[in-house]
C-alpha cells in the first residue's frame, strides 16, 4: 500500500476543517448550506464564499494527487461547487418576476432576496422584513460564477439559464446609482433600514461586469447563444463613481473593512495603485485591532452597550459604542490574501501569525475561526479609557462560514498547494498594471457630396456615408435599440435590457452580424436626439472632451474608433456661405496632426481601421426566439428614430413650453414643436417639419 505523501496529508487535514464546518450541513437535494447547523436559511454571499474554498480545495487536489482516491475526492468536491452553485441560481431563478420588475423601477421591495430556504429553494421572510437590496451579494455570485466557469466548470446548463444571467447583469449594471443596504444588510449605521449608495457594492458589481463580459457560460462547448454581453460604459460609470468615494464606503460609513474585498481579492475593482493604498492604510489605521478588524466606526453590532431588544439606533447614542466596537478575524484573512496576490510575503506573514493566536483549537486539532471578538461587559470602562488594552471573548457563530471559507482558501494559498492564477483565472490582479499609450482612431465622414466638395477645397479628403458601404452607420440609438434584444426569454417572461441611451465606449466600437460590419455615432452628435447637438462650437467641445475620456478610460482590446458625420446643419446654409466655420477647420487640422486634448489621435478611413479597432459580435441577434433577423436593423433604426422624436416630444410637454401646432410639408402630418427648436423630422418621412403653422400658440400642461 502506497504511503501518503505530506501534501496528501496536509490536504485531507483541509478537507476535514471544510467537511466537519461546511460540507456536512450542505442539503442533500438543493446543494444549499445553512449560515448555522440550527438555522435552515441559506445567504447568497455566505453560499459563494463556501463555494470557493470548495474549489480551490478541488484544484488542490488535482494537482497534488497521490492517488486515484485524490482524483475522486477532487470530482466530489467540484461536483459540490456546482450543486451550491446552482442551488443559488435557482433560487433566484424562482424569483424571475422580481427580477423583470426591478429593472425598471430599481426599487427595494423588487429586489431579489438575500437569504432562502435551503430544502425549498423558497423565500424565508417577506420583502419588506429585511434588508433585502444587496447588489453586493448579487454581483459576487455573478463573478465567482465568471470566474469559475472559466477553470473549467459547467455550471450553467440551458440557454434559458443563460438568459437568467444576462438579466442579472441588467440588475446589477446600475449599482453606481442605486442606494442598497449593503454588505451587512442594515443600510446606513444608525440601523433605521434606510438605503444607501455604497463602495463596496459599486466596486463588487463593476468586478462582475468586467468579468462576466464576452464570457461563454457553456466553457469550451458553447457558441454565440451562450456569450454575455455588457456595455462598456456601465462599468466604467461604476468605475468613475467608485473613485470619487474612495476611501469612503457610504455617506454614514467613514471607512468600511468590506472594502478590503473591493482593492483586493475577489474582486480587484480599483485600478489607482495609490487609491488602493490608500483605501488599505485608512482601514489599518482606524480599524485594526489585536482580533481583527472593526467593520465601521461606531458599529453597536453585538456589544457589550447594544439593545438586543432593539433593531435600530438612536444616532445621538452611537458614540457610547466608540472603541468597544467588536473585531472581525475575517478581515485579517483579507490582508493575508492581498499579501499573496501582491508578492508581499511579510504582509501575509504578519498577518498570518497574528491569525493564529485568535483561532480556536478543537479537541481533534481543528482549527476554527469565530465570528468576532467583543470586549466582555465587566471591561468595557477599562477598553473605552485604554483603547486595545483588554482581553476579548469571541462571540456570534464559532466558526463562521464565510471567514471559515477564506481561512480553508488562504492556508491553501500560502502553502502552495494552488497559485494565484488558478483562483483568478480572469486576471482581475492584474488590473493595476500600467496600461500601453492609445491612439485614438477619428472617421470624419460628409453627409452629401456637396459637404464633401467643400472640405477638398481646404485639403481634406473624407468620404461620404454611402461610399464606406458596405460598412453602415447609423446614429447611437439604434445600437441601444439593438441591445434591447439582448436577454429575452418568453418562457420566463424576460423583457430584455432596457433601452437606456449607449455611452461613448461603446459607440467607439465597430459591430459585426454574419458578414455585415456597423458603425455607430455617438450619442452627442445626434441632431436629432436634442437640438443643442445643432450648434457647431459646443459640439466640436464635446468631441475634444470625449477624445480625452477614451484616452483614459479605454479597457478594450484594440483601438477606439470615433465616428463622426458632417451635416449640412453644422454651418447652416451652405451653399451661401463660401468658408466652412473656422471652428471645423480647425478641429480638422488638430486631427491630421495626429494629437488633441494631450491624446494620440489617427484620422483615416473606416476600412483601413479594421484591423486595429474593437469589433464586436452582434450574433447574438441570431438567436432571438422568433428566428427573424432579417432587416432587424434596419426596422430598429426607424423605429428608435420615431421613438427619439416622441420622446423629446413628451419632454416639451412636461416641461409645460409653448408649442406651435405644425404640420410637415411634404406629408401633411401634425406634430407640435416648440419655438425654441431649431430643427426637428417628420416622423414618416424624415423631411423638415418647415411649413403649415396655423398659428396657433398655446400653452401645453403635462398629461
Amino acid at each position: 500500500m502506497r504511503s501518503r505523501s505530506n501534501s496528501g496529508v496536509r490536504l485531507d487535514y483541509y478537507q476535514r476543517i471544510l467537511y466537519s464546518t461546511i460540507i456536512k450541513n450542505q442539503h442533500a437535494v438543493t446543494g444549499l448550506i445553512p449560515a448555522s447547523p440550527d438555522q435552515g436559511h441559506a445567504w447568497i454571499r455566505d453560499n459563494v464564499y463556501a463555494a470557493m474554498s470548495i474549489w480551490t480545495l478541488a484544484m488542490a487536489y488535482k494537482k497534488n494527487a497521490d492517488l486515484d482516491e485524490d482524483r475522486a475526492k477532487a470530482y466530489e468536491l467540484d461536483q459540490s461547487v456546482v450543486k451550491i452553485m446552482r442551488g443559488l441560481l435557482m433560487c433566484m431563478m424562482r424569483q424571475v418576476e422580481k427580477l423583470e420588475r426591478f429593472k425598471y423601477s430599481q426599487s427595494p421591495k423588487d429586489a431579489l432576496h438575500a437569504k432562502y430556504s435551503i430544502e425549498d429553494y423558497n423565500t424565508v421572510v417577506g420583502d419588506n422584513e429585511w434588508g433585502h437590496l444587496q447588489i453586493d451579494a448579487t454581483s459576487l455570485y455573478v463573478l465567482m460564477l465568471s470566474q469559475m466557469t472559466a477553470s473549467g466548470l459547467q455550471i450553467i446548463f440551458t440557454l434559458d439559464e443563460v438568459a437568467f444571467i444576462q438579466n442579472l447583469v441588467f440588475y446589477i449594471e446600475a449599482a453606481y446609482r442605486i442606494p442598497d443596504y449593503g454588505i451587512w444588510e442594515r443600510g446606513d449605521k444608525t440601523n433605521h433600514g434606510l438605503p444607501e449608495l455604497n463602495a463596496s457594492s459599486i466596486g463588487m458589481a463593476k468586478a462582475a461586469l468586467e468579468a462576466v463580459n464576452d464570457l461563454d457560460l457553456f466553457g469550451a462547448r458553447g457558441g454565440p447563444a451562450s456569450m454575455i454581453h455588457v456595455l462598456a460604459d456601465e462599468a466604467q460609470n461604476c468605475q468613475a463613481v467608485l473613485e470619487s468615494m474612495l476611501p469612503r464606503e457610504s455617506n454614514s460609513k467613514e471607512i468600511d473593512a468590506a472594502l478590503l474585498s473591493i482593492v483586493g481579492f475577489p474582486a480587484f475593482a480599483v485600478e489607482d495603485p495609490e487609491l488602493i493604498h490608500k483605501t488599505k492604510e485608512c482601514i489599518r489605521r482606524k480599524l485594526q485591532g489585536r482580533y481583527g478588524c472593526k467593520r465601521f466606526l461606531r458599529d453597536g453590532y453585538k456589544t457589550a452597550r447594544e439593545d438586543p431588544r432593539r433593531q435600530y439606533y438612536e444616532p445621538w447614542e452611537l458614540h457610547i459604542f466608540e472603541t468597544i466596537e467588536c473585531e472581525w478575524p475575517l478581515f485579517y484573512i483579507y490582508f493575508i490574501l492581498d499579501g499573496l496576490f501582491s508578492g508581499d510575503k511579510v504582509q501575509a506573514e504578519e498577518y498570518y501569525e497574528a491569525l493564529e493566536e485568535i483561532v480556536i483549537r478543537t479537541e481533534n486539532g481543528l482549527k476554527l475561526l469565530p465570528e468576532m471578538y467583543a470586549v466582555p461587559p465587566d471591561k468595557v470602562e477599562a477598553e473605552k479609557a485604554n483603547p486595545h488594552s483588554q482581553e476579548r471573548v469571541a462571540v456570534g457563530k464559532i466558526p463562521q462560514m464565510w471567514g471559515q471559507s477564506l481561512y480553508v482558501l488562504s492556508c491553501l494559498l500560502k502553502e502552495g498547494f494552488v497559485a494565484v492564477g488558478e483562483l483568478d483565472p480572469m486576471n482581475r490582479r492584474l488590473i493595476t498594471e500600467k496600461k500601453p499609450d492609445l491612439v485614438v482612431q477619428v472617421v470624419i465622414l460628409a453627409e452629401d457630396k456637396q459637404i464633401q466638395e467643400k472640405l477638398r477645397e481646404y485639403d481634406f479628403d473624407v468620404n461620404t456615408v454611402s461610399e464606406v458601404m458596405p460598412i453602415e452607420v447609423h446614429p447611437a440609438r439604434v445600437l441601444s435599440e439593438i441591445y434591447a434584444q439582448l436577454g429575452k426569454n418568453r418562457k420566463l417572461k424576460l423583457s430584455g435590457r432596457p433601452s437606456h441611451d449607449v455611452g461613448l465606449l461603446s459607440t467607439s466600437k465597430l459591430y459585426m452580424l454574419g458578414d455585415k460590419i456597423f458603425a455607430f455615432t455617438p450619442q452627442f452628435s445626434d441632431p436629432h436626439e436634442f437640438y443643442l447637438a445643432a450648434d457647431t462650437n459646443l459640439l466640436l467641445n464635446m468631441f475634444h472632451t470625449d477624445i480625452a475620456f477614451l484616452r483614459t478610460s479605454w479597457r478594450q482590446l484594440g483601438r477606439p474608433t470615433i465616428t463622426i458625420i458632417l451635416h449640412k446643419h453644422m454651418w447652416g446654409d451652405i451653399d451661401a456661405k463660401k468658408e466652412l466655420p473656422q471652428s471645423v477647420i480647425a478641429t480638422l487640422k488638430k486631427l491630421k496632426s495626429g494629437y488633441t486634448t494631450g491624446a494620440r489621435v489617427e484620422l483615416g478611413n473606416i476600412k483601413d481601421f479594421l484591423s486595429t479597432s474593437c469589433v464586436t459580435q452582434l450574433n447574438f441577434l441570431a438567436n432571438t426566439e422568433s428566428g427573424d433577423i432579417e432587416g432587424l436593423v434596419i426596422r430598429e433604426s426607424r423605429n428608435a428614430r420615431i421613438h427619439a422624436l416622441h420622446a423629446f416630444l413628451r419632454y416639451i410637454r412636461s416641461s409645460c413650453l409653448q408649442v406651435r401646432i405644425s404640420a410637415c410639408s411634404i406629408c401633411s402630418t401634425r406634430s407640435r414643436i416648440t419655438r425654441a427648436c431649431v430643427r426637428l423630422v417628420c416622423p414618416s418621412t424624415r423631411g423638415d417639419l418647415v411649413g403649415g403653422h396655423c398659428g396657433a400658440t398655446r400653452p401645453y400642461a403635462a398629461s
